[in-house]
């Protein structure tokens, strides 16, 4: 599997697809807790009316929708331009351990240009760790803080 994966933009026949992947993703231990149905539909809708704050790309294996990536867009002066936030990476559990993720990043910094690219990761999420400090990623020390959901 390995060297076989696409990326692809979402399309409005996609909703369903993405709306179950992403109540899969927020139902695991990737994060903190699960959201309404309706911030699923909530953040389709967006992908489809603009690209201007989040984007997505569809994980495609042999024609058949592997997992997803959403990916939201903002600019920091400390890091002297955009900043690419890879806010949810999802894959379908058959196509996990297969190099997909690996093949992401590579498309996703050939694709899409930024200054910095960032994510979160859950502490005891060991695998993901591994793979994103692989990829170069590191830890930043800071903390961050959230008021609103």
């Amino acid at each position: 599997m390995n060297g076989n994966f696409r990326f692809v933009k979402p399309t409005e026949k996609d909703r369903t697809e993405f709306i179950s992947m992403s109540a899969d993703f927020y139902a695991s231990d990737a994060v903190m807790a699960p959201v309404p149905t309706s911030f699923h539909e909530n953040a389709f809708d967006e992908l489809m009316r603009s690209e201007r704050y989040v984007s997505c790309y569809f994980f495609i294996y042999e024609e058949k929708t592997a997992g997803f990536a959403l990916i939201a867009k903002s600019y920091s002066r400390e890091a002297g331009g955009t900043v690419i936030w890879v806010d949810e990476l999802y894959l379908k559990p058959e196509y996990r351990g297969k190099g997909a993720a690996t093949h992401f990043f590579r498309f996703l910094e050939q694709n899409v240009p930024a200054a910095r690219y960032r994510l979160e990761v859950e502490e005891d999420n060991m695998r993901a760790r591994k793979l994103y400090e692989s990829k170069g990623y590191r830890y930043l020390p800071y903390l961050q803080m959230i008021k609103g959901s």
